[in-house]
């Protein structure tokens, strides 16, 4: 990831691989990591269950919140791609009924959001 992309907060993809080593005991015995991507000190998981949202907090980040997001709670999503002039993308997620997204993450122009939108719609529209 460039460093000013980490400065805006963009996020960029991260290797199903070093996912897995790092957050592999997260995981369900038949559950796949399919997708994931780093933001500063944040990282969001794709898997073939559902999303996980790895939160860490404070200034040492000693305290690590873990969010499990079920696809069939998902009500909506959005994304929105980079323009010429933008510097990133954007994906929106609603969860349940919600009328404000529950997630909002902005990627770099290195993620193709619609590899991201595929992916959710894949899994959401089941």
């Amino acid at each position: 990831m460039g460093l000013f992309s980490a400065l805006i907060g963009n996020a960029s993809t991260v290797s199903k691989e070093h996912l897995e080593d790092k957050y592999g005991k997260l995981l369900t015995e038949d559950e796949e990591i399919e997708l994931g991507f780093k933001l500063v000190r944040d990282t969001f998981i794709f898997t073939n269950k559902r999303l996980i949202l790895v939160d860490v907090q404070g200034i040492a980040g000693s305290k690590t919140e873990y969010k499990s997001i079920a696809y069939r709670s998902i009500s909506r999503f959005s994304i929105e791609s980079a323009g010429t002039f933008d510097l990133d993308a954007e994906l929106k997620i609603w969860v349940s009924s919600e009328t404000t997204p529950s997630i909002t993450k902005q990627f770099n122009k290195s993620v193709n959001v619609y590899e991201v939108q595929k992916l959710l719609a894949h899994h959401v529209l089941k």
